[in-house]
């Protein structure tokens, strides 16, 4: 059986080749419709058309030691406007004007080198304007087991944590030290939010299936797929980017073989890709990693409104 048919016939117990399979269908033939269409049913189903908006703040713009080759923070090709921190003043103040409009859960995200006792204590005191239902998420550089029970003490839910394509070759961290982080953050009860990213057109799909089967095998509740944004002055710039049929095509296999709990996500969104079965999108302030304005609610960032409206378009409901 092919595995476009085993798919339809709600057979998810896919092997490698048949991931394969799927994310090698040209995306220009009849089996595309029918890949988007199992994985919106899957996700319509499963959580009756609920949506998701999550809001992520970037607390500091600077140079970071990762040098990661995608993005505009990487301190050999630093790309950004201009160099700063937010204080815990300015941030309280962003929430306070975020919390008037309706969002699930807050990201606070940093470069790998700020200092980890100072975002802790920015986030204790951020912590208390958070709404009963909104969770936590850390988004910082790799950490050991202790500063996973000390993010947890000050009230954080989760984590965004990943082995990102060509770790070690395209940043300055191993795939060994994202596995001990997001090991980590199980030990201790914090979830761990997932993304395949950052894809671009250099990319197998064999690389895709490694990251998509880590995903799976971690049990990931809250999953995402994310294309390169090609973010000039960055080494990787010139690569260029995957198409939004294909981003959308992608979404769709990973959702299906990942088969979150909670929540699929695609970013950066473009409405086709809400096709495919993703129910979750993100507003950003601050920096960004793929923006070089420093304030990327004012470029490429969207608000809660916005991404509300596309869900909206969707068919998706607060």
């Amino acid at each position: 059986m092919r595995a476009i048919e085993k798919i339809e016939n709600k057979d998810f117990n896919l092997t490698d080749v048949e991931i394969i399979e799927l994310l090698s269908i040209d995306a220009y033939t009849n089996d595309f419709y029918r890949l988007l269409s199992v994985s919106n049913e899957l996700t319509r189903n499963k959580f009756k058309n609920k949506g998701y908006v999550f809001t992520q703040v970037g607390i500091n713009a600077a140079p970071c030691s990762v040098n990661c080759r995608f993005c505009s923070l990487g301190a050999d090709h630093y790309s950004v406007d201009s160099k700063w921190e937010k204080d815990v003043d300015t941030l309280i103040k962003e929430l306070k004007v975020l919390n008037e409009y309706h969002f699930d859960d807050f990201f606070l995200m940093t470069t790998a080198d700020y200092s980890i006792d100072k975002y802790l204590e920015v986030s204790k005191q951020i912590k208390p304007l958070l709404k009963e239902n909104q969770k936590f998420i850390a988004n910082i550089g790799d950490f050991d087991i202790e500063i996973a029970k000390r993010l947890k003490s000050v009230g954080f839910t989760g984590v965004y944590h990943i082995n990102r394509l060509r770790e070690g070759q395209d940043t300055l961290v191993t795939t060994e030290q994202r596995e001990k982080s997001i090991a980590s953050a199980q030990a201790v009860g914090l979830e761990i939010y997932y993304c395949i990213e950052p894809i671009g057109p250099e990319h197998s799909y064999e690389e895709l299936l490694e990251e998509i089967k880590r995903a799976r095998d971690l049990k990931i509740s809250v999953m995402a797929v994310m294309r390169r944004t090609p973010v000039v002055g960055t080494p990787l710039n010139e690569l260029g980017q995957i198409t939004a049929i294909e981003m959308t095509k992608i979404a769709a296999v990973t959702n299906i073989v990942v088969n979150p709990s909670r929540s699929m996500n695609v970013h950066e969104p473009t409405q086709m890709s809400l096709l495919a079965g993703v129910n979750q999108l993100y507003a950003e302030l601050g920096a960004n990693p793929r923006d070089c304005n420093s304030e990327t609610e004012k470029s490429r960032g969207f608000t809660p409104l916005k991404a509300w409206e596309m869900l909206r378009e969707a068919g998706y409901n607060k």
